[in-house]
């Protein structure tokens, strides 16, 4: 019987590693993108043959530097890949600064041709400002959520360690790069490879992108007490247009002096001085993150006046916004595992 060369082929396509192409923005977070290839390595020791292939690429196409000052050699620069590959991008400190007009020019050509794309940590950003995650699900750091809502309404950001919408893969950051790749491998190879490759990274409970990146309020503030964490989270909820503490109090059914009483027994602070740490917190991201005016971010944070808030935020953190915005090297520093 004579075999066709396109039968031919199938099997040798078939046992072909899959490759995946890193982009390393400039300083870029290490952990994530360690997160990203080494269970890749670990995945070919385990099956005992070559599952996954990988190259690193970058703008200069010679070398990247990570945010903690180690440089890696470049395989390539932004050249045409497989329409097969997966390309994925690491960000880290300074992604907008990092997301030059070639990046985003070459991320285009890429989605165009078909190519799945993802974002390691802040990489989400430049995927975003090409405009590959329109209208799809995605998350980024919980530290430059604000920023990023305020500049892509059009993406629907979620607060998942990882989404995987079609073609757009995107990660929190940090070991968040560890889950999405675990589930990658499980879907190309079965569950038993990658839950070898989880006993290998000594990593024994398995996210999903159904999983939130951050801690629970009751863990975070480390205090069980169902109304106060329903307080916290309403308080996080509402930072554009707070709601008062008697109204908080309410709400939770409990009185205003017994919600004071609450936050000093646990938090050692009033709700009002809580809830305002809350508020600059968010306007600190914006400034650093965005180009939003300072009226701006005074407006999303609930505060009446500019005034208001450079007093307040001077007060907080020893600095006036407008002081806070001109010592960034560009507008928004990235966060940093």
């Amino acid at each position: 019987m004579t075999i066709s060369p396109a039968k031919a082929a199938a099997p040798d396509k078939a046992r072909r590693p899959r490759r995946f192409v890193f982009l390393l923005l400039d300083r870029f977070t290490m952990i994530s993108f360690a997160g990203a290839i080494e269970p890749l390595r670990i995945a070919n020791r385990v099956a005992g043959r070559p599952l996954y292939a990988w190259a690193l690429a970058g703008e200069n196409g010679a070398e990247a530097v990570c945010s903690n000052g180690a440089a890696f050699r470049l395989d390539m620069g932004l050249e045409e890949i497989d329409r097969e590959d997966v390309l994925l991008v690491c960000g880290g400190i300074d992604v907008q600064k990092a997301t030059t007009r070639p990046v985003v020019n070459w991320l285009r050509r890429e989605a165009r041709r078909g190519v799945t794309i993802g974002g390691l940590c802040t990489g989400a950003y430049a995927l975003a400002k090409a405009g590959l995650l329109d209208g799809r699900k995605a998350t980024i750091h919980w530290e430059n959520q604000d920023g990023f809502t305020e500049e892509f309404e059009e993406v629907r950001l979620t607060k998942s360690v990882f989404v995987m919408d079609g073609n757009r893969l995107t990660t929190a950051g940090g070991t968040a790069s560890i889950d999405m790749m675990l589930k990658i491998i499980a879907r190309d190879h079965g569950d038993d490879i990658a839950n070898t490759v989880a006993d290998q990274l000594i990593y024994s409970s398995i996210r999903t992108d159904q999983d939130t990146q951050r801690l629970s309020i009751p863990t975070r503030i480390g205090v069980r007490h169902p109304k106060l964490s329903e307080v916290i989270r309403k308080m996080e909820a509402n930072i554009e247009d707070p709601i008062s503490p008697a109204d908080l109090a309410e709400e939770v059914g409990m009185s205003t002096r017994q919600l004071e009483r609450l936050f000093r027994r646990y938090l050692n602070r009033s709700p009002k001085r809580y809830y305002m740490e809350l508020r600059l917190q968010k306007a600190r991201n914006l400034l650093m993150q965005t180009d939003m005016s300072v009226i701006n971010v005074a407006l999303a944070c609930g505060f009446a006046s500019p005034s208001h808030f450079s007093k307040c935020y001077r007060a907080h953190y020893a600095t006036t916004p407008y002081r806070e915005r001109g010592t960034q090297s560009a507008p928004g520093a990235a966060a940093e595992e």
